[in-house]
């Protein structure tokens, strides 16, 4: 009898990347590669990505950690929501405030406050650092939004 076995649908993933700005980008391209291999992988892409970024984001460029730290990304479907979290070593937590019209900067947690399901911020295991969790409910599929005549 032949038996095919097909890969498990991967369910989490976790990279390590350096703690740099060029690190962004690559960041949301492990993303965009986790989400392709999903059947619906795609009802998350766009909103996914952008809070990846603004999380990674985050943790590059308001951290007190030492430079040579690594920031951990994770991403995990559960059931059908999306869970992504990214670690780093410091200390602060984010805040969420209105930026006014001219502030160029500040815009960061209010995207992710308005695009996710829920968010928030906890202190890592072994109590170094914090990671930033963002939980990303699926965008509708193309054929629930046709209208009907």
């Amino acid at each position: 009898m032949l038996k095919i076995r097909t890969a498990p649908r991967p369910r989490t993933f976790a990279a390590r990347l350096d703690s740099r700005t060029e690190s962004t980008p690559v960041a949301r391209q492990l993303l965009r590669a986790y989400l392709a291999a999903l059947p619906t992988g795609d009802r998350y892409t766009d909103t996914a990505e952008l809070l990846l970024g603004e999380l990674f984001a985050n943790a590059v460029q308001h951290t007190d950690a030492p430079t040579d730290r690594l920031i951990e990304v994770h991403f995990a479907l559960t059931g059908d929501r999306l869970r992504l979290e990214v670690h780093d070593a410091g200390t602060g937590r984010p805040s969420l405030h209105t930026p006014t019209p001219d502030d160029e900067h500040g815009r960061g947690v209010l995207l992710i406050n308005e695009l996710a399901e829920k968010w928030g911020c906890c202190p890592r295991a072994g109590g170094v650092g914090k990671f930033v969790w963002a939980l990303i409910a699926p965008a509708p599929s193309p054929t629930s939004t046709l209208l009907t005549v």
